[in-house]
């Protein structure tokens, strides 16, 4: 059956742009805090001991707030729950800029949590219900390119601003690009009720994959497989290796290296690594969706996506300087992968009115597994240190391709019986 479908005259650039920009500016702030808070608590009015438990709040409220962003987002118009939540978060971000002490950064950090969600399920939400069915991957690997270049320019200018300038300084900056960005989307962001893509015939759900009973129902093992790659990506990349970073660095490293003439700490080469990881995982993310809108079956490049990152954290168990430089872009790779095929999937899996609920529940298993990463990860680090911490990682990256590649054979299958 072919699809009867076309873009209105106006640019897919038309909603990607003013997404992916209020995206990037909003991530600024919290990726700018996750970069300077440990090394400026004197300043921030808070105890070091304190920090796991602020750096993580707004990963558990949002076990509760993305299910409703998802309800929400599917009886309004994802426009205003999207730009609403810009506005949110850029007064989070003033809040770690104005004040100092636990209880309101823990109240800023609950408050950007739920922003959060709003952006990021009303986001994508957004782009899955604009996006032709062909290209749907594209599109969503042009938006998730905004994602990593926010995150990375936070860990940049966080660091940079808080040495020259100072702590609140750095983050009051954040809070004005915020605003800028929720400006930029309430302003060029087009009205929901002058929809983009123009269907002449009711839409196929999933052109590539699905038979016309399949349509009428949620497939819900598929669904929950998406899922789980989102959380175990979460949890591997977000959690245990983000966590232990700086720590495997220091081990391999000491304190500070020599480059040149000059001794550079520890710290400021972890923040380059860390920033130059996430770009990588940019440049992929609009060629890895692109591939799989051609494949026939989009799980095959879930599963070769994968196939880097076990490598890549096979390496960095080595614990070697040169195996370091090679996993680390190996597993930027496949972190790319995990987060725009599986958003791509719930476009494939949902029918279009269920999308925010099914994105809602995505990024909640998502955010979980974020949220137990660092915890677990500091449980075990006494008993099979950061070497083995990373050689759970290639596991659970191994264990994630073999569901991939069942779901490979059975879409196989399917198509052949279609045949």
């Amino acid at each position: 059956m072919s699809l009867k479908s076309k873009i209105s005259p106006t640019s897919p650039w038309r909603i990607i742009l003013p997404t992916g920009i209020g995206t990037a500016f909003s991530l600024v702030g919290d990726s700018a805090l996750y970069t300077v808070l440990p090394t400026h608590t004197a300043v921030a009015g808070v105890a070091l001991v304190s920090v796991g438990v602020l750096l993580s709040a707004n990963r558990f409220i949002r076990l509760l707030a993305n299910p409703v962003a998802g309800w929400v987002s599917d009886r309004r118009a994802k426009r205003t729950v999207f730009v609403l939540s810009l506005f949110l978060g850029a007064f989070s971000t003033a809040v770690y800029g104005l004040t100092t002490g636990f209880w309101p950064l823990l109240i800023g950090r609950l408050l950007w949590g739920i922003a959060w969600s709003g952006i990021w399920v009303a986001g994508n939400g957004l782009i899955l219900e604009s996006a032709p069915v062909a290209d749907r991957g594209h599109w969503v690997g042009r938006y998730h390119l905004f994602f990593f270049l926010g995150a990375a320019l936070g860990a940049y200018l966080g660091g940079y601003l808080s040495d020259r300038f100072g702590f609140n300084q750095a983050m009051q900056v954040a809070t004005l690009l915020g605003l800028a960005g929720a400006l930029i989307a309430w302003l060029l962001l087009p009205s929901s009720r002058q929809p983009v893509i123009i269907e002449e015939d009711p839409p196929e759900e999933d052109q590539q994959q699905t038979s016309p009973d399949q349509r009428r129902k949620t497939r819900w093992g598929e669904l929950l497989s998406a899922s789980a790659v989102t959380g175990v990506n979460r949890l591997v990349v977000a959690g245990i290796l983000t966590s232990t970073f700086a720590l495997f660095l220091k081990a391999m490293l000491g304190d500070s290296i020599e480059i040149g003439d000059r001794l550079v700490g520890v710290s400021t080469v972890t923040g380059l690594l860390v920033g130059t990881r996430i770009l990588l995982g940019m440049l992929f993310t609009p060629l890895l969706g692109s591939l799989s809108d051609r494949a026939a079956n989009r799980w095959r490049v879930v599963a070769g996506g994968l196939l880097p990152g076990i490598a890549g954290f096979m390496l960095l168990a080595v614990n070697l300087p040169l195996a370091m430089l090679l996993g680390l872009p190996l597993t930027a790779i496949t972190g790319s992968s995990n987060q725009v095929l599986s958003t791509a999937l719930i476009g494939d899996l949902g029918q279009r009115q269920r999308h925010g609920r099914y994105l809602g529940l995505l990024y909640t298993i998502g955010d979980l597994g974020s949220a137990i990463g660092p915890p677990l990860a500091f449980a075990l680090l006494p008993i099979w240190g950061i070497s083995g911490l990373y050689w759970l990682n290639a596991f659970l990256f191994a264990l994630l391709l073999l569901v991939s590649l069942r779901w490979v054979r059975k879409r196989r299958t399917i198509n052949a019986l279609q045949e």
